[in-house]
C-alpha cells in the first residue's frame, strides 16, 4: 500500500512554498513520524513527518520545485522494510568482499549531502576542508555557510589557504527573504515613519539582575535577562499611551486593549518575529519564559504561522550584534518598534560630576500619521524611567 506525503496547511493567506530540502532520497527506509521533507514559504520554514514506516517509493517535486497547499510531492511504500540502497550494498560485500573497506568510506559523503547547497559547493571549490572537522552552527548538525568561510579564513586555529571560487554568486532569494524585503519596503512606502532616541542608564537594572539573577534561574529555571523589563516597560508606556498601541485601517484608528509583543530574532534564514501574548498579564518570569521557548521555536526552524501573527508592538534588540544606534523600521500594520542597543560605559554627568556609567541608547521608530511628537517622546522617556528606576515596574508605574 502506497501512502501520498502532501503539502499540509500553511497558514492563513499562505498557499504555496518551495521544497527546500529531502532529507531522504527514493528508496529509503523511513519511520513513522520521521521528518522527510523541508519546505519554505514566505513566512516560516516547516517540515514534513512521514505518516507511517515504509520506504520512500518516489519523489514527484523536486529540490527548488513550487508547491501548493494539498499538492502530493512524493509517495511512501507503507509496511515496505530495507530499500533500494541497502539491498544493493548487500551483494557487494559477497561477491568482492576485498572491495569493503573502501565501500566503508561511503558514509561521508551522506553526511555532506545533509548540507545546503551553497555549503557543497564551498567544500568543493576548497577540498583541503573536511566537512566532519569544521564546528557546525546549523539545525540538526548541518554546516552553514558561515561555518565554512571561517574555517577558510583560519578561524579555531585551522590554516588554510583561501577559496579560489568565482568573484560573483548568483543565488535565488529565500521565500522568506523576499517576503522581508517586500514587508520592509511596503511599511517605508506606507507610513510616514519618524524615529526618536533617548539613552538609559542601565545601572540599576544590571545590579538588580546581578543580585537575582541566580536566586531567579534556581526558582524559575530560566534565565533572567533584560529584554523582559524592557518588554515590561514597553507595555507600561504603551498603557499610558495608547496610541502607540493603535494601527491605522482605512479611514479609522483600532486601538487595542490587549499587549501582544513581537519580539525580533535573528535566524539564518533572516529576521523572524514571534509574538509573546498578553504581557501585560506575564510577570518577568513569564515573558523570560516565553521569549525563550520562542527564539528556541525560531533557531529549529518550527515557528507557525499563528506564532508570529497579530502582534500589537515590536521589541528589537540591535545590541546583541554590537550595534550601539539604528533606526529600526516599523512592522506592518504595527504603528511602532522599540529598538534597544550595545551597553557601553560612557563618561556622562550625574549631579555636577562626570562619572562612568553603562549607558545605552534606544530609538522608538514610530508611524507619524497616527503618532504625534509629544507622544513618542513621552513614551520613550517612561521606558527610560522604568529602566532606570526598575521599582516603577513592580508598581505599575
Amino acid at each position: 500500500m502506497s501512502g501520498e506525503i502532501k503539502v499540509p496547511s500553511l497558514g492563513e493567506s499562505v498557499s504555496e512554498a518551495i521544497i527546500a530540502k529531502w532529507f531522504k532520497a527514493e528508496g529509503d527506509a523511513v519511520e513513522k513520524d520521521e521528518p522527510l521533507v523541508e519546505l519554505e514559504t514566505d513566512k516560516v520554514s516547516m517540515e514534513i513527518n512521514a505518516a507511517e514506516a515504509g520506504v520512500l517509493e518516489s519523489i514527484t517535486a523536486k529540490q527548488g520545485a513550487t508547491v501548493e497547499v494539498g499538492a502530493i510531492v512524493g509517495k511512501i511504500k507503507v509496511g515496505a522494510t530495507g530499500g533500494k540502497k541497502a539491498e544493493k550494498a548487500a551483494p557487494a560485500k559477497k561477491e568482492e568482499p576485498k572491495a569493503a573497506a573502501p565501500k566503508a568510506a561511503a558514509p561521508a559523503p551522506a553526511s555532506s549531502d545533509k548540507n545546503p547547497p551553497s555549503v557543497q559547493k564551498m567544500l568543493a571549490e576548497n577540498p583541503q576542508l573536511s566537512s566532519s572537522s569544521i564546528p557546525s552552527t546549523g539545525k540538526d548538525g548541518r554546516l552553514t555557510k558561515g561555518d565554512v568561510a571561517k574555517a577558510i579564513a583560519g578561524g579555531d586555529g585551522m590554516s588554510v589557504r583561501p577559496a579560489t571560487g568565482p568573484r560573483e554568486e548568483r543565488v535565488k532569494m529565500t521565500k522568506l527573504r523576499q517576503a522581508i524585503a517586500r514587508r520592509l519596503k511596503e511599511s517605508q512606502n506606507t507610513a510616514a515613519i519618524l524615529t526618536t532616541f533617548n539613552e538609559i542608564d542601565m545601572s540599576n537594572v544590571i545590579a538588580l539582575r546581578n543580585e537575582y539573577k541566580d536566586a531567579f534561574e534556581k526558582k524559575h529555571g530560566i534565565k533572567l535577562g533584560f529584554m523582559s523589563f524592557f518588554v515590561k516597560a514597553a507595555v507600561n508606556a504603551l498603557q499610558e499611551i495608547p496610541e502607540v498601541n493603535a494601527q491605522i485601517d482605512g479611514d479609522e484608528i483600532i486601538y487595542k486593549n490587549y499587549y501582544d509583543i513581537g519580539v525580533a530574532v535573528g535566524t539564518e534564514q533572516g529576521l523572524v518575529v514571534p509574538v509573546i501574548r498578553n504581557c501585560d498579564q506575564l510577570g518577568l518570569a513569564g515573558i523570560e519564559a516565553e521569549i525563550g521557548a520562542a527564539a528556541e521555536k525560531a533557531r529549529k526552524g518550527t515557528l507557525s504561522m499563528a506564532d508570529m501573527s497579530g502582534g500589537t508592538f515590536t521589541v528589537s534588540n540591535g545590541g546583541v550584534y554590537g550595534s550601539l544606534m539604528s533606526t529600526p523600521i516599523i512592522n506592518p500594520p504595527q504603528s511602532g518598534i522599540l529598538g534597544m542597543h550595545k551597553t557601553e560605559e560612557r563618561p556622562v554627568v550625574v549631579n555636577g560630576q562626570i562619572v562612568i556609567r553603562p549607558m545605552m541608547y534606544i530609538a522608538m521608530s514610530y508611524d507619524h500619521r497616527i503618532i504625534d511628537g509629544r507622544e513618542s517622546v513621552t513614551f520613550l522617556k517612561r521606558v527610560k524611567e522604568a529602566i532606570e528606576d526598575p521599582r516603577r515596574l513592580l508598581l505599575g508605574l
